[in-house]
């Protein structure tokens, strides 16, 4: 029997793609309290892009979802920043109080007004958020902490507001936390012991391929390109 667990949204974000602060970049990240209804479908909230779709957004990653109470707790990392008084710093479309990754699971179906959306994985944190906090190496904290937020795939279609109740309504895998599989990806773990019964999961595929890899190569990637980016201009 799947516990209870259901919780208010705060509030719904989107954000239009835009030149982004190194040459050639481009990023929806800056995202905007939406009001009224809003239209969720396969690609996620009407009116939201995504400023590089090769590495964001898809049905994989259609929603992103980020715990507003991780705030007070970067607050006391980074001190008092404007950019953490309200939702949206980390690029979210969902806030919420009540969630976060050691109580949400992989493969997690929720109800949210009229749509179901589903856990598909833990935010893999890229160089943007450096640039957007202008804290150098603020991918990398977001992914030691394992403050890195989720995004659903959208199973069903429907209308959202702000206000409505996100209800667990199927957990599959209740044995696997975001957390427990983010410390797996994350802490680089190359023990064969941890890493085969992920492979039972339903892992997205590059995160199959990742584990796969470690268990083939007995060795852990390289993940400098996506945590600190093309090389900056000298303005910046």
């Amino acid at each position: 029997m799947t516990a209870t667990l259901v919780v208010r949204v705060d509030a719904l974000l989107t954000g239009c793609a835009k030149p982004y602060t190194r040459p050639g970049s481009s990023s929806g990240i800056d995202k905007h309290v939406r009001s009224g209804s809003v239209q969720i479908g396969e690609l996620g909230l009407s009116g939201d892009e995504q400023g590089d779709p090769r590495v964001h957004g898809g049905p994989d990653k259609a929603v992103h979802h980020y715990p507003f109470e991780h705030y007070a707790q970067w607050q006391e990392d980074l001190g008092p920043l404007s950019l953490l008084q309200a939702p949206g710093a980390f690029g979210e479309n969902i806030s919420t109080h009540g969630l976060d990754e050691g109580k949400v699971c992989i493969g997690d179906q929720f109800t949210l007004g009229g749509a179901l959306l589903e856990v598909s994985q833990g935010r893999q944190p890229c160089w943007k958020l450096n640039d957007r906090f202008d804290v150098p190496d603020m991918a990398c904290r977001v992914q030691s902490t394992g403050r890195t937020g989720w995004y659903y795939r959208v199973l069903q279609a429907g209308t959202v507001s702000a206000g409505d109740l996100l209800e667990l309504k199927s957990r599959p895998h209740p044995d696997w936390t975001l957390r427990r599989l983010g410390t797996l990806l994350f802490e680089r773990v190359l023990d064969p012991a941890a890493l085969e019964p992920a492979l039972l999961l339903p892992l997205v595929p590059s995160w199959r391929k990742l584990v796969e890899r470690r268990l083939q190569q007995c060795e852990v990637e390289d993940w400098s390109r996506r945590i600190d980016g093309p090389a900056q201009d000298a303005s910046h």
